[in-house]
């Protein structure tokens, strides 16, 4: 039986950078770094975010950019504050796709390995709401 997510894994260029996102915009805090050692494939860097486990391992970046995205919950007060951060350290930013205001606002942007991050003022059950009083 899943009794929920264990860990997130992203593989990067360079973990030093990504690990400046991870921080600084995402608010994570670093627990654990290899170093030179190698225990799983490469060089790893473990964070917590909230409670969410995020691993950090070197390799070859993705090719592309997809929709395909992380998406970590705040508030709607706060998206200023991230957009700042995001800017600050020079990250592609993408358009939100069109939405209505009961499905919450969505802030999207690229790492430097093209893994798309979203920051979502909504829940499950505002768009699955907000999805049947369409119907």
């Amino acid at each position: 039986m899943i009794e929920g997510l264990s860990h997130i894994t992203l593989i990067v260029k360079d973990i030093g950078r990504t690990s400046e996102i991870v921080t600084r915009v995402l608010g994570g805090r670093q627990i654990y770094d290899s170093g030179d050692k190698t225990f799983s494939i490469s060089k790893e860097r473990f964070f917590d975010i909230n409670g969410v486990w995020i691993a950090l391992m070197e390799g070859d970046p993705l090719s592309s950019k997809t929709y395909n995205h992380i998406a970590f919950k705040t508030n709607e007060q706060s998206l200023p504050e991230y957009i700042n951060k995001i800017k600050a350290l020079g990250l592609e930013m993408k358009e939100p796709r069109p939405r209505q205001p009961e499905e919450g606002q969505s802030l999207y942007f690229y790492d430097y390995d093209n893994h798309l991050f979203e920051l979502h003022t909504g829940t499950l059950n505002q768009r699955l709401e907000f999805y049947n009083a369409r119907h």
